[in-house]
């Protein structure tokens, strides 16, 4: 019995020594699967990427210039009109009225005029015949000096009535759209108080930006060479429109509050798809890199110590960790300044489970 308990235990001192002496295996993670791609040599254009706000290139407030009834308006909200396209009409009758009378009095004073002019004559030769005196005569000549300057006086009077007739037409001085009429037939209106309209021209049409000031030696720069070339993007629900245009305006002075410039570009703007008012991406291409360094955006990550990417080695196993140096980003592309080597492989996607020195699987569609 004895001898049994004896086995026993050596076979269990055994069992537990064998146990002990194997310790446990590590596993080794998986590879983790990406997706890659190459670093790219090529030229790329250097623009800045801004919003922009468009202006009407020329806005008139439509108002009256005489105090009366507002008789027609000849157009509707939102009609386009041509320059000199006859708009409203303030009753003229008033102003008509004015008109005749004017024309009655000096047609009156030109009668008294002519018939000073006769006796004028007519004294000029008796006092030259010594049958009149110097003082009548020098009456007569004042008479008919009085009565030619009341005829301009007159003529004056008859002009300024017709202008205040011509009042009550108004034409649209530019070709452009017409707004929200604010004043409709039967109303009266004041001179020079109640706004009618506003008209907006719309082509040409303006975008008006800011630049950083440090941006500035470089855009006019590219202004004397003429390839300062600016685009707006607008993007919609299910399109995207773009359109180019040219720099026409820069502020005189820097916004200190904000270390900026104002510019204005000037689009045709013939397809009408520019609005005053509406906020458009714009884009200023100052130049072209000649064979930039690119990678695609997505590849690009973020910490505190700066920007990296992960490079996979030349046998596609292992991902690197490697900062880099971006100088400018265009659309979807980001031009790196220092880091990468054309043809290197990178990581575009998967990033999130990498770590330096990780062993990857490409999985590239």
């Amino acid at each position: 019995m004895k001898t049994l308990k004896n086995i026993f235990l050596f076979i269990s001192m055994a069992i537990f020594l064998l146990s002990c002496s194997k310790s446990p295996s590590k596993k080794t993670p998986p590879p983790v699967p990406v997706v890659v791609t190459s670093v790219l040599v090529k030229d790329t254009p250097l623009q800045l990427s801004l919003i922009g706000n468009v202006e009407a290139y020329s806005t008139v407030t439509i108002k009256s210039r005489v105090e009366g009834q507002l008789l027609k308006a000849l157009v509707k909200e939102g009609s386009e009109v041509k320059k000199g396209h006859l708009l409203f009409v303030i009753d003229p009758r008033p102003f008509e009225e004015n008109v005749r009378q004017a024309e009655a009095t000096l047609l009156s004073t030109k009668a008294q005029l002519s018939f000073a002019m006769a006796d004028l004559e007519r004294y000029d030769e008796l006092y030259k015949e010594g049958l009149v005196s110097r003082q009548q005569f020098e009456k007569i000549n004042t008479t008919y000096e009085s009565l030619r300057a009341n005829v301009k006086a007159q003529q004056a009077l008859l002009d300024n009535a017709r202008l205040q007739l011509s009042y009550c037409y108004i034409y649209s001085p530019i070709d452009g759209k017409v707004g929200v009429i604010s004043v409709h037939p039967g109303n009266m209106i004041k001179a020079n108080d109640t706004q009618i309209t506003t008209l907006n021209q719309i082509t040409p049409i303006y975008v008006r930006f800011s630049v950083p000031e440090g941006e500035l030696l470089r855009i006019k720069k590219a202004m004397k060479e003429g390839s300062l070339k600016t685009e707006v993007v607008v993007k919609g629900v299910d399109s995207t429109y773009t359109a180019t245009g040219k720099v026409v305006f820069i502020d005189n002075a820097v916004d200190p509050a904000t270390g900026t410039i104002k510019l204005k570009a000037e689009f045709e703007n013939k397809d009408k798809m520019l609005w005053p008012g509406q906020f458009v991406n714009v884009f200023l291409t100052l130049g072209i890199k000649k064979d930039a360094i690119v990678i695609p955006s997505k590849a690009l990550q973020l910490a505190e110590e700066g920007a990296y990417v992960f490079v996979v080695d030349k046998e596609k196993k292992i991902a690197e960790k490697r900062p880099v140096s971006v100088a400018f980003r265009h659309s979807e592309d980001v031009v790196i300044e220092k880091g990468l080597s054309p043809g290197e492989i990178i990581v575009i996607d998967g990033q999130v489970r990498l770590t330096p020195g990780a062993k990857v699987e490409i999985k590239n569609k």
